[in-house]
This record gives C-alpha cells, sequence and structure tokens, in this order.
C-alpha cells in the first residue's frame, strides 16, 4: 500500500482528491492538510511514502516543503499538483528534487498511475511542461527573489530592508537590477513579469 499525505488548501479539491485516491486499490491517503505548516507536521508524524502538494498555499508553498524536506531521512518523495502551467515553477521544483508534476486538470488515473511511477523511483512531468521548462530561464539570484516578493506585497524599501536585514540602499539596488535583467519599467512590472513566468 503506498501511503500518501495530500496538501491542498481548497477543500472540495482536497476532499475530491482524497475520496478517488481511495479507491485506488493500492493508494492509501493517511492524512490531508489546508496549508504547508500543516502538511509538512502531518509529514512528519505520519511518514508518507509519497507527499502529493499544490504549489500555493498559506504558509509554507509546495516548493519550500520540498526544500524543506529534501534533506530529512527518510523523506517522501514529492508530487506537485497544481493549476500552474509556468515554466519557472517546475524549474524550481526540480531544482528542490520534486519527482512529479502534474497539472489539476489530469485526469484522476494519470495522477494515481504518478504517484505509483513515483513510488518506484520514477519521475513524472506533465510533457507539456517539460519542453517549456527550459525555454525561459530565471535570471535572478535567490536575495533578488526574495526582495522582488515583498515589494510584489507593497512593502517599502525600508520595511524589506529591516525584513531582510539589509540597508535600505542595497534594497534599491537589488530592485533596480532585477527591473534591469527582466527588462521592464519599475518593480510593479517586474513583479506582475516574474510572477507570470513562475519565478516568484
Amino acid at each position: 500500500m503506498i501511503r500518501v499525505v495530500l496538501a491542498e488548501d481548497q477543500g472540495m479539491v482536497r476532499g475530491a482528491f482524497a475520496q478517488l485516491l481511495d479507491l485506488e486499490p493500492d493508494i492509501s491517503v493517511v492524512a490531508t492538510a489546508a496549508d504547508g505548516d500543516a502538511a509538512l507536521r502531518a509529514v512528519r508524524e505520519h511518514r508518507p511514502d509519497v507527499l502529493l502538494t499544490d504549489i500555493e498555499m498559506p504558509g509554507a508553498s509546495g516548493l519550500d516543503l520540498a526544500a524543506r524536506l529534501a534533506d530529512e531521512p527518510d523523506a517522501p518523495r514529492v508530487v506537485v499538483v497544481t493549476t500552474f502551467a509556468r515554466s519557472g515553477y517546475l524549474r524550481r521544483a526540480l531544482d528542490h528534487g520534486v519527482a512529479g508534476y502534474v497539472l489539476k486538470d489530469a485526469p484522476i488515473d494519470r495522477l494515481a498511475d504518478a504517484v505509483r511511477r513515483v513510488h518506484a523511483g520514477g519521475r513524472v512531468i506533465d510533457p507539456e511542461l517539460a519542453v517549456a521548462a527550459w525555454e525561459g530561464t530565471d535570471p535572478m539570484t535567490d536575495r533578488e527573489r526574495e526582495v522582488l516578493r515583498l515589494a510584489a506585497e507593497g512593502l517599502p524599501n525600508a520595511e524589506i530592508a529591516a525584513r531582510l536585514h539589509l540597508a535600505e540602499g542595497t534594497v534599491r539596488n537589488y530592485l533596480s537590477t532585477v527591473i534591469a535583467k527582466l527588462g521592464v519599467r519599475n518593480r510593479v512590472e517586474a513583479a506582475r513579469l516574474a510572477t507570470e513566468r513562475g519565478w516568484l
């Protein structure tokens, strides 16, 4: 029996996936979670074989979960199940050791098959995204991405600087660099473009 923890913030989707997967003779959903932090607790408590997770959730994102679990002993294999067909998300997921990336509009039998293949040591990537993943490379550094993410939330430079323990001038420099790299006019356009491409 393949033991699965399911992390999904939309209650109806979470319930439907859990019920449908439990109908499979070799898959058991041992716990569900509505946010990333609860998912991390569930994984540590139940020690599943596979973690099925959305990307964007309250608390830790699915990519955060994959990164945190990567170095843990007996960590589950991670399959991202998302509506976001963005190459940037897939590239970051692969960088974090994610073993599967499936879109939510795929049939449930494809999701069950992905769980089986990943559990057996394989990797499953939605074919549409496999090619797109290499078309657009994220030009930002981790720190630039962190600064832009906070700017996208509407925080002023002074508050970004305080949160990240940086000088305010350094924050301005990071944002100027990002704007130049992305070829846009301001931080709003930079955040929009980075979000559209799955880089934030």
